[in-house]
C-alpha cells in the first residue's frame, strides 16, 4: 500500500494519500487544504484519486474537500470502500466529534483527530465528549493489533506516527482511559 503523508492547511493537518499500487487507485484522507498540491503529488506518483473520507466534519481537515473533488472527480460518500485491491475498514469513532471515524487498511490505522502520537483529540469542543472518546480508543486497542501503524491527524507528537502497541505504554491518556499495559 501506498502512503504519502503532507501537512495541509492550518494547523498543522496531516493529509494522506493512500494508494493500491496494483490499480494505481488512491483515496485522499482529510484535505485540509492545498487541493492542488494533493492532486499533484497523486498525480506524481502515478496515482488516481477516486475517494476523499473525512475523518470528521472540523474545518481545518475538510476544507480541501471541494476543490480536490473539482480537480480529480473523487467521490466522498461511501461509508465502505474499496481503493483498487485495498480494504478500507472504517471504524465509528465518537468522541472528538459525534460522527468521528478512523480508517484501517493492512496494518495502518488513520486516527484523524480520535489518536494523536502520545495523546488523543481534544473534547472540549461543541459535541467532544472524553468518555465516548476514551471508548473509541479502547475500542481500537482492543480489536487491532499492536503493530498497526497509527497515521494521526495532526503532527502534534514527537513523531509523525506510532503503533498502537507503543501508545499503549506511552500515551499519557493510556490509564484514564483504560488501555494502559505498561509495565
Amino acid at each position: 500500500m501506498f502512503i504519502r503523508q503532507i501537512k495541509t492547511g492550518f494547523l498543522d493537518v496531516f493529509t494522506y494519500i493512500i494508494g493500491c499500487e496494483e490499480s494505481k487507485t488512491a483515496a485522499v484522507i482529510d484535505p485540509g487544504g492545498d487541493a492542488e498540491l494533493i492532486a499533484d503529488e497523486a498525480k506524481a506518483a502515478g496515482f488516481t484519486i477516486r475517494y476523499i473520507i473525512n475523518t470528521h466534519g472540523h474545518p481545518d481537515h475538510t476544507a480541501g474537500n471541494q476543490a480536490l473533488i473539482k480537480l480529480t472527480g473523487a467521490r466522498g460518500d461511501e461509508t465502505e470502500l474499496a481503493v483498487g485491491m485495498i480494504t478500507v475498514r472504517i471504524y465509528h469513532t465518537p468522541g472528538h466529534t459525534p460522527g468521528g471515524i478512523c480508517l484501517y487498511a493492512e496494518g495502518d490505522l488513520f486516527t484523524g483527530d480520535t489518536l494523536f502520537v502520545g495523546d488523543s483529540g481534544r473534547t472540549d469542543l461543541a459535541g467532544g465528549d472524553r468518555k465516548a472518546l476514551g471508548a473509541s480508543i479502547r475500542m481500537l486497542m482492543n480489536d487491532l493489533p499492536d503493530e498497526t501503524v497509527v497515521w494521526p491527524g495532526h503532527d502534534y507528537g514527537p513523531t509523525p506516527s506510532s503503533t498502537l502497541g507503543w501508545e499503549k505504554l506511552h500515551n499519557v491518556n493510556a490509564k484514564e482511559y483504560g488501555y494502559y499495559v505498561g509495565r
